[in-house]
């Protein structure tokens, strides 16, 4: 996900009526005060903006902050004895629902606008709301009268509005509400420099223009596609930059060593003395804001929000999963030395007896070619952009009940940028918008992401907002002739993060809060992972390949190898991302860490592999300073849970069946946070979850064959 380093995503149980209308139903008292100002009338939204200059954004920061803040006053001088749903939770709502609506016009250019003091002053905005965010979310004043009005209304809420109520006093308490105000405001200084230091930390990330310079020689074994893409320096040299279409494709084709050791390098070197020193900062000032909330330690702080609950849940679900995973990548381990050996034997390089991080994702590919006979070379070719998006919405559209048409002359950011209508192909109703920018470019957020950009519930005038959300990605950009052709990987990538899209876009909650990705963040990755299984089935694959000269279909060959390749290396991929769980862990259940020093740790006893000298990867492990701190377990976690939905109702009942599919999209899609993940789950399932297919689909079960 992602997202401003992750972002990141669920069951409808009771049909939503209009928010006014509950509303009206829900007053405490017979006379309840409510404030002058006019909450429904508060701000009207108008199309989204990217023409808006620095001084602009400048501006309506300054005014959004300013709106929101007096709305809070107004909530905040309510008298406690007239406190009721009517001037406190309704306009509550309201103003969430405006910031929620209205900053990402303003944070949101930072990863993709063209014009480097346009990024700056939305970073500079992102500062400021975020600071903002801190201050609104302690105001003492608003949460009493929250505290009041759950005495009061307990027996008169409805699910969601008991469930927004709820959610609002626990973050009030988690945000140290109920402590001594010197207390409260050494917790409000930690929280901000917090979320300063985390955009600082993506921000020198997005704006790393690093590139190396290669022979032709020493880009050995790359396929004439890539080295068509590439730019030469004067002196008929290829500039090599790290981003993903250029970093990947050499790290695993490349068959000279020392070009991919540089590039390794240079890749886990990022930003390494800025931001090691910026990650060990928050490390510390996490620590330090939980042990003022009452928290043994950062990650028990962030995971009682979640469905693991805390550190320890965590601990026993990774160690669990590394025991099941251990001995196929042990396995796979043994092999990868067996063609390294092989090979330094035939093209006289010396052999270590080692696999360095350098040599993993270059022999991983070759254990593909070797065990699988996947010619990547080829199966590129039936991969062009237009075509996959042409097969993915076609998918998406006919299995979620949606119908996609592109906006013309729509306003966009940059020019290769598209924004898309979606509508319910039965009812005509207006679903939402996405737009779709997918080619890397200079001062660009340099993963893949989704980014929400206006919520999905009820607006100001009690009917549905409509919700617009932004797919970013690194593809390959079509230049001299050639199209812009996805390895399969990147497939699979463009079908994850338009899962998340339609998370946005299909929401139905009735609040902000609750709208999209508003879930618990071991849930968030769910609905999209489970999508990503039609990336491996023969139907959809045809469906989304053609190639590029002559349109003609994959061979059914070379697709059977394609599908079967799928548990290739998997117990070295999941060990990996153990890897990154566990040391995600780690720096969030201590007070102090040597970034670099853990991850070599880790990287060593579970994987097997080295951490190159020199470098720390962990200081452009964007999701540590993008929401996902304590977290990134969520991934393995959230895996497990959407192997289970997708082979007990798909694969048993049709991969295409659009009945499923618009059951899983009211289930799952509509109902966004409205409910907690697991009960989504069993709703879905009507048991609950197992682990059984993440397993059987990986190919995760000991056996004595590799």
């Amino acid at each position: 996900m992602h997202g401003s380093a992750s972002m990141a995503v669920c069951a409808v149980f009771h049909k939503l009526c209009r928010f006014s209308k509950r509303l009206a139903k829900m007053t405490i008292q017979s006379e309840c005060v409510i404030p002058a100002r006019n909450y429904s009338q508060t701000q009207t939204l108008s199309s989204l903006r990217w023409d808006l200059s620095p001084e602009q954004i400048q501006i309506r920061t300054e005014e959004l902050i300013e709106r929101i803040s007096n709305m809070y006053n107004d909530i905040g001088s309510v008298v406690i004895e007239d406190v009721c749903v009517e001037n406190i939770l309704k306009p509550l709502a309201m103003a969430k629902l405006d910031l929620a609506s209205s900053r990402h016009v303003l944070d949101f250019p930072q990863y993709v606008c063209p014009s480097k003091d346009i990024r700056a002053a939305s970073t500079r905005a992102d500062k400021k709301l975020s600071e903002f965010d801190v201050e609104i979310n302690m105001r003492e004043d608003v949460f009493n009268r929250l505290i009041v009005l759950q005495t009061k209304s307990q027996n008169n809420l409805g699910h969601e509005e008991k469930r927004f109520l709820d959610r609002l006093v626990t973050l009030g308490k988690r945000s140290g509400l109920h402590l001594t105000k010197d207390t409260q405001e050494e917790i409000k200084t930690i929280s901000k420099k917090i979320s300063e230091l985390s955009i600082e930390f993506n921000k020198n990330l997005n704006e790393d223009n690093t590139c190396l310079v290669f022979t032709e020689r020493e880009l050995g074994g790359l396929a004439e596609t890539y080295i068509n893409g590439l730019e030469k320096t004067v002196n008929g040299r290829y500039i090599v930059t790290l981003e993903y279409p250029h970093y990947y494709p050499l790290m695993k084709r490349c068959h000279i060593p020392e070009t991919r050791r540089k590039m390794e390098t240079a890749f886990h070197s990022r930003c390494k003395e800025v931001n090691t020193e910026i990650l060990e900062q928050l490390i510390e000032l996490r620590a330090k804001a939980a042990d003022l909330l009452g928290y043994s330690s950062h990650a028990n702080y962030v995971l009682e929000m979640n469905m693991a609950k805390n550190a320890s849940n965590v601990s026993d679900f990774l160690d669990a999963f590394y025991e099941v995973v251990k001995p196929i990548g042990n396995k796979e381990r043994k092999y990868i030395l067996a063609l390294k050996k092989r090979e330094c034997l035939m093209k006289g390089y010396s052999y270590d007896g080692q696999i360095n991080a350098w040599d993993l994702p270059y022999y991983m590919n070759q254990v593909e070619q070797f065990k699988f006979a996947v010619n990547k070379d080829k199966l590129i070719e039936y991969f062009p952009l237009e075509v996959v998006t042409e097969g993915l919405f076609g998918i998406y559209q006919e299995l979620l009940g949606l119908t996609f048409t592109e906006v013309q002359q729509a306003e966009v950011w940059h020019e290769n940028v598209k924004l898309f209508s979606a509508h319910d192909t039965e009812t005509g109703e207006d679903i939402g918008q996405f737009y779709l920018d997918l080619h890397p470019r200079e001062g660009k957020y340099g993963h893949a992401a989704c980014f929400g950009l206006r919520p999905g519930c009820r607006g100001f005038d009690g009917k549905r907002q409509i919700p617009v959300a932004a797919m970013v990605a690194n593809f390959t950009k079509p230049r001299r002739g050639w199209p812009s052709l996805l390895q399969h990987h990147e497939v699979e990538t463009y079908f994850h993060e338009f899962g998340h899209v339609m998370h946005e876009l299909c929401s139905k909650a009735t609040f902000a809060e609750f709208s999209g990705s508003q879930v618990e963040m071991d849930f968030v990755e769910v609905p999209s992972q489970m999508l990503e299984n039609w990336v491996w089935e023969k139907e959809p694959l045809r469906r989304m390949s053609r190639h590029y000269k002559d349109g003609s279909s994959i061979p059914d060959n070379l697709l059977d190898k394609l599908i079967s390749s799928r548990v290739a290396n998997t117990g070295l991929m999941n060990l990996r991302q153990v890897v990154l769980s566990k040391v995600d862990q780690c720096l969030h259940t201590s007070t102090t860490a040597k970034t670099a020093d853990v991850f070599g740790k880790y990287c060593q006893e579970i994987l097997g592999v080295p951490a190159t000298p020199g470098t720390n990867m962990t200081a452009s492990f964007s999701h540590l300073a993008g929401g996902y701190d304590a977290q990134y377990y969520s991934y393995l976690w959230s895996e497990v849970y959407s192997m289970d939905l997708y082979f007990s109702r798909f694969k048993e009942e049709g991969i295409m069946n659009s009945k499923i599919g618009r059951e899983y999209r009211r289930i799952i899609l509509e109902a966004g946070g409205s409910a907690d993940g697991m009960d989504m789950l069993k709703t879905f399932l009507g048991r609950v979850p197992r682990q059984d297919a993440f397993f059987h689909c990986k190919g995760l079960v000991p056996s004595p064959e590799i």
